[in-house]
């Protein structure tokens, strides 16, 4: 029995004819060319995958950039560069309920889009670094909450003022608009990552 498509999963209408699946496929077999990585209209301005292309390979580029950077932070303070992101993660959100009492797993996966598995692991890590506390969580005792330790803080406060110059570096180029429309666009890009990922899975069975 063949599975269905994802309910979200909708083909949009291809409305012009430059823009036909068959028109485009003629042209490009003709020329020899391969075909477009895109059909949706919004993705091709000029009525080919070209500007679509650029702006995947300078994503991909950037983000490469903002990855190294991680990890460099990692290796100053001796961990590896996800280990810094958890890390910083449970510095900013163990103040998230105005008591200081720490943060579960769950919610610092949820923040980075990551397995609870996964930070179960990494947590583990900083704990046996001496980074990071870990403690029941007295009204679940199924979870734990985590907080940063006296040698967590003075690391991530030693590296404040490189992290501060390199991050304000990485975005120099964006206005405050500019700045504010991009992490818009990225908070909603991220849940279209999960659905592309979804479709893949099921496309490649």
């Amino acid at each position: 029995m063949t599975n269905a498509l994802p309910q979200w999963f909708r083909v949009p209408p291809i409305e012009t004819p430059l823009q036909h699946a068959s028109d485009i496929c003629n042209m490009h077999h003709e020329a020899h060319l391969p075909l477009p990585s895109v059909s949706k209209p919004e993705l091709m301005p000029t009525g080919d995958d070209t500007r679509f292309r650029s702006f995947i390979h300078d994503f991909l580029a950037f983000s490469a950039r903002v990855q190294q950077c991680r990890t460099r932070f990692g290796e100053l303070l001796g961990i590896s560069g996800v280990a810094y992101t958890i890390l910083i993660t449970i510095a900013h959100l163990e103040h998230e309920d105005g008591l200081g009492v720490g943060v579960g797993v769950s919610r610092v996966a949820d923040h980075l889009h990551l397995s609870g598995a996964f930070v179960t692991i990494e947590v583990s890590k900083l704990v046996k670094s001496r980074f990071v506390r870990k403690r029941v969580n007295v009204t679940d005792r199924r979870r734990v909450l985590l907080t940063i330790t006296n040698k967590g803080r003075e690391h991530l406060d030693g590296l404040s003022s490189i992290l501060s110059t390199v991050n304000d570096a990485l975005f120099e180029c964006l206005s405050a608009s500019e700045f504010l429309e991009l992490s818009s666009m990225m908070t909603r890009l991220v849940p279209c990552g999960d659905k592309a990922l979804e479709l893949l899975a099921y496309l490649s069975k």
